[in-house]
C-alpha cells in the first residue's frame, strides 16, 4: 500500500503534544461509595467537530467523540488489544493470508432500531472507500480498491452508485457470501497484510458502520441532526447547537456490554483551554482532555502540580506523536537540497549525523522546552512508548548525550568545518513549541559541536510541500499513529514504499535492506512480525536517519468521583464504562 501525500499533512502537522506516565488520579473530593442519582457527565472541547461521519472523519478530536455513537467489526480494548466488536470473534486469515472472513453477531441494532447484517458493512465499508475520506487509505489491501479510490463519490450520487451496487464504487474484494441479508463477510486482500485487522480495529473511521436508512436522508450532513445520527454505538446525539454545545444520551436497552451507566454526557464547546481549566476548577465539569484536547497550557499544569487539592486530580500520560529532527540523506533531480548527510557520503556522513545527534542532550530539551510535562525524552526508538514496537526504555543509542563523541566524529568527518559551514534547521512556528525546541537545538550545536545553525520559520502549508520535494537539509520532523501497528510508521516515512528518494518522503532515506526487511515484516503476523520490525527500527538507528526528540504527552483532569475515565496512548476510554459516584 503507497500512502498519500494526505498522510504526510498529517504527520508533519503534528502539533503540541497530546499524551506521559500516570501522575495521579483521584481527588480529595472523591465520591462517596455509591452511584450518584444524577448520572450526567460535563466536559469541554476545544473547537466545535468537522465531522462525525466516520467515512470521513480525519482528526482525533472528531473520532474521540463518534467511537462512542457507532462499531466496527473490531476494536481496540483499553489495553490496546484487537477484540471483538460486531464480529463474534477476531478472524484468522486463511492459510496463504489473503482472505480473512468475519462471522458477525445477530443481535447487533441500530439506535433507531434498525437490524444490522452483511449489507450494512458491504455498504460502509464500500461509501468510505468512495468518499476518499482522510482514512480510506486504510482500505488499500482490499482487492478493488484501487478501482474505487480513483472515482471518488459523494452525496446522492454516491447513496445511488451504491444502491445498484455499481462496480465503480463497490469492491470487488467485499463479499456477503451468504447474502446481503447474512452474518458473514469475506474480505480478500491484494497481498498478505499483517497489519489489516488493526486497520479494521481503528476507531471511528471508514470501517466503522453506519445506516443507510439514516445517511441516504441527508447524505451529506445526516450526521449533524439528532434524528438521522444513527449508530450502533451506546450513545446517540439528543442535542447540538454548533460551536455552542452537544448532548447524547444513553441507548435504551443497547445490545453491547458493560451497559451504560451515564445517562448524558453534555460537552460545551469553547473556545481555549486556559477558560476550560478554569471552568473546570470551579466546578462546571467533571473532567478536562477528554474528547482529543488533551493539551492544556503549561502554565495551569504548572499551578496544579503545585496545587494540595488539585494535584490528585492530574494525570499525564504518553500519546502517539514522536518528534525528532530529519536529515536530507538523498540528492536527485527532484530534491533540491544536498547537504553534507546524504546515504552516497559513506561513512563520513554517517559520522556527521551520528555527531549531530549525540551533541543534543534531550533530558534538558523535554526540562527546557516541556518542563517535563509536555514531552518526555525519545529514548526507546522510533515508536512511542506505549505501542506495538517499542524498543524500550533507553534503547536508542541516538537519544544518548555524548558531547565529547560528538567532537570527535565531527573532527574526523569535517576537519575544516566547511562540509558543516551555512547549514539551516528549517521549521514550522504554527506551534510555539516548535520554536522553542529549534532555539534550543541551535544552542545545543554551537555550544556542544561549535557548528552554527541558522534558524528558517516556513509557513505551515509551504514547509509541509517543501519538506515533501527534499528543500531542507535538516529539518523539524514527526509522526503521529493512525493505529497501533508498526506498519503504520515504517510503510509511512522512509522506503521506496512512500516513493523515496522521489516524491513523498521526508528525508529520502531508502536502502534495498531497508525495503525487503519492511516488506517481509508487513506480511506476518503481529506476533511474529514484532521482533522484525524492531530490527528495521535498528536499521534506521545504525543508519543515523533521525535523531529522536521527545515523544508527546497529554493532560487530563479527573474529578475523583468519576469512576472509569481514563485514557491510553491513543483514545479516551469509551463513555459506557464511566460512572458518576456521590460527591
Amino acid at each position: 500500500m503507497t500512502p498519500t501525500s494526505v498522510r504526510f499533512l498529517k504527520a508533519l502537522c503534528v502539533g503540541m503534544a497530546s499524551f506521559l506516565t500516570l501522575a495521579a488520579c483521584g481527588t480529595s473530593t472523591g465520591g462517596g461509595g455509591g452511584l450518584a442519582s444524577n448520572q450526567t457527565l460535563k466536559f469541554p472541547i476545544i473547537g466545535d467537530f468537522g465531522t462525525l461521519d466516520v467515512g470521513m472523519i480525519d482528526a482525533e478530536t472528531d473520532a474521540e467523540i463518534a467511537q462512542n455513537l457507532y462499531d466496527g467489526l473490531l476494536r481496540f480494548d483499553n489495553n490496546l488489544n484487537i477484540v471483538p466488536d460486531i464480529a463474534s470473534e477476531v478472524p484468522t486469515p486463511s492459510t496463504d493470508g489473503l482472505t480473512y472472513t468475519f462471522k458477525l453477531r445477530n443481535d447487533v441494532t441500530f439506535s433507531n432500531g434498525d437490524k444490522l447484517t452483511a449489507k450494512d458493512v458491504l455498504y460502509s465499508w464500500n461509501r468510505g472507500a468512495a468518499l476518499q475520506g482522510g482514512y480510506a487509505y486504510l482500505m488499500g489491501p482490499i482487492v478493488g480498491y484501487d478501482v474505487v479510490s480513483k472515482n471518488k463519490k459523494s452525496g446522492a450520487a454516491l447513496e445511488s452508485l451504491l444502491e445498484a451496487n455499481d462496480p465503480s464504487v463497490t469492491m470487488s474484494g467485499l463479499t456477503a457470501p451468504d447474502g446481503p441479508g447474512g452474518y458473514t463477510v469475506q474480505v480478500k486482500l491484494t497481498a498478505p497484510a499483517g497489519y489489516f485487522l488493526s486497520e479494521v480495529a481503528l476507531g471511528a473511521v471508514c470501517f466503522w458502520i453506519v445506516d443507510v436508512n439514516a445517511v441516504k436522508q441527508s447524505p451529506d450532513n445526516w450526521w449533524s441532526s439528532p434524528s438521522t445520527l444513527i449508530g450502533t454505538g451506546p450513545f446517540k446525539m439528543t442535542a447540538y447547537t454548533p460551536k455552542q454545545s452537544v448532548e447524547f444520551s444513553a441507548v435504551p436497552n443497547w445490545w453491547g456490554t458493560p451497559k451504560p451507566t451515564l445517562t448524558k454526557v453534555h460537552l460545551d464547546i469553547l473556545q481555549d483551554a486556559h477558560s476550560a481549566i478554569t471552568a473546570y476548577e470551579q466546578g462546571s465539569y467533571d473532567l478536562y482532555g477528554f474528547g482529543g484536547y488533551s493539551n492544556a497550557p503549561i502554565a495551569d499544569i504548572l499551578r496544579i502540580q503545585s496545587s494540595g487539592t488539585e494535584k490528585s486530580q492530574l494525570l499525564l500520560h504518553p500519546k502517539v506523536r514522536t518528534t525528532w529532527v530529519s536529515f536530507n540523506m538523498t540528492a536527485d533531480s527532484s530534491r533540491p537540497a544536498k547537504g553534507p548527510f546524504l546515504l552516497s557520503g559513506g561513512q563520513s556522513a554517517h559520522d556527521l549525523r551520528m555527531a549531530f545527534a549525540l551533541s543534543i542532550d534531550k533530558t534538558q530539551l523535554a526540562s527546557v522546552v516541556c518542563h517535563n510535562i509536555v514531552c518526555q525524552p525519545a529514548t526507546g526508538g522510533l515508536i512511542t512508548k506505549g505501542l506495538a514496537g517499542y524498543l524500550g526504555d533507553d534503547q536508542d543509542p541516538l537519544a544518548k548525550f555524548d558531547a565529547g563523541q560528538a567532537k570527535t566524529l565531527l573532527k574526523g568527518a569535517d576537519p575544516d568545518g566547511s562540509k558543516t559551514k551555512g547549514l539551516t534547521y528549517t521549521y514550522d512556528p504554527n506551534n510555539p513549541l516548535n520554536k522553542d525546541v529549534a532555539v534550543f537545538l541551535q544552542d545545543q550545536w554551537q555550544t556542544n559541536l561549535g557548528v552554527h545553525v541558522d534558524l528558517a520559520a516556513v509557513d505551515h502549508s509551504a514547509f509541509i510541500k517543501a519538506r515533501l520535494k527534499g528543500s531542507y537539509v535538516l529539518a523539524r520532523d514527526g509522526w503521529q499513529a493512525d493505529f497501533n501497528h508498526p506498519q503504520d510508521w515504517f510503510d509511512s516515512l522512509w522506503g521506496t514504499a512512500v516513493g523515496c528518494p522521489d516524491a513523498n518522503c521526508t528525508s529520502g532515506y531508502t536502502t534495498p535492506a531497508y525495503d525487503a526487511a519492511v516488506k517481509k515484516a508487513d506480511q506476518e503476523p503481529i506476533e511474529q512480525a514484532i521482533p522484525d520490525y524492531q530490527a528495521v527500527s535498528r536499521m534506521l538507528i545504525q543508519d543515523v536517519a533521525y535523531i529522536p526528540l521527545y515523544y508527546s504527552v497529554g493532560a487530563f483532569l479527573i474529578k475523583g468521583y468519576v469512576k472509569g475515565a481514563g485514557t491510553n496512548a491513543f483514545f479516551d476510554y469509551y463513555w459506557n464504562q464511566y460512572q458518576i459516584q456521590n460527591h
